[in-house]
């Protein structure tokens, strides 16, 4: 008696993990060790100057149940790296288990990390989860940007259903100075449609800048984000922190706001060439 292989075999899964270790060398941040695994890769464009820039890839395409991927950055004293992602990430349709993205990011002394990933895009049906860690040292900076977009309502898609999940604890000098869970469903649309949630908006964003400067951002980043969303600045440690929150009714009208909030939160550095391509 035959078999399909299909009932027979388990589906295959993605399975990545990269790792890039940069640092302060005669002025300059260079590279120092790179770990590629899997699907996981990283390339890194020519610039003249800081900050290094590093694009993640994922060679799969895109997750779904049971995918597993982790990104790592080290950034060294006194280096400065921005990081961003070949393309927006898509989470497919799962049909078991839930596709996990593990990221940890360490900056030393003096260093700063920019984290600018494009959209994460969120199918029906979909179940993902992942993890954002990030330890600075003494006077380190940090830019942190994650903005996920359910569905796509350009070419029919809604994420009506799944499970989403989103975990940041970022520390300094050993201290927790930001912390926040982001969970959502199985009711996705039915939660975003609430007024107290995102009136129905389908695309948000999430954008913590950790920096003794960041007070001072507070009024033009409000400025710039308008009736979609509103940000806030707090004293953390010796540092400080401003943290926005975005909404929008689709990625596009979304990516209008990033785009100048990023250019200015982000100083000299602006926008990862991939972002205006």
């Amino acid at each position: 008696m035959e078999h399909s292989l299909t009932s027979v075999l388990p589906a295959q899964r993605v399975a990545g993990m990269a790792r890039l270790v940069c640092a302060s060398t005669d002025g300059r941040t260079r590279l120092r060790r790179l770990y590629q695994d899997g699907s996981a890769k990283i390339r890194m464009p020519a610039v003249a100057s800081d900050p290094l820039e590093a694009v993640l890839i994922n060679t799969a395409g895109g997750l779904t149940g049971g995918d597993r991927l982790g990104w790592e950055v080290d950034v060294g004293a006194g280096a400065s790296a921005t990081i961003t992602t070949q393309a927006c990430e898509k989470i497919y349709r799962a049909a078991s288990d839930r596709a996990e993205v593990r990221v940890k990011l360490t900056v030393g002394e003096h260093g700063r990390i920019a984290w600018l990933p494009q959209e994460t895009i969120v199918f029906d049906r979909s179940a993902f989860a992942r993890t954002l860690d990030v330890e600075l040292a003494v006077d380190a900076e940090a830019l942190l940007l994650e903005a996920t977009v359910f569905g796509r309502l350009a070419m029919g898609e809604r994420a009506a259903h799944g499970h989403f999940h989103d975990r940041w604890r970022v520390s300094q000098e050993g201290a927790l100075v930001h912390a926040e869970d982001f969970r959502i469903g199985p009711g996705i649309a039915a939660t975003l449609g609430r007024s107290a949630v995102a009136g129905g908006a389908i695309a948000v964003a999430t954008v913590l800048m950790v920096s003794p400067r960041a007070a001072a951002f507070l009024d033009p980043a409000r400025h710039i984000i308008g009736g979609q969303g509103d940000a806030g600045a707090w004293s953390v440690k010796k540092s400080g922190k401003l943290l926005a929150r975005l909404f929008a009714e689709d990625g596009y009208q979304l990516r209008k706001r990033l785009v100048p909030l990023v250019e200015l939160l982000n100083g000299r550095a602006g926008l990862p060439k991939l972002w205006s391509l």
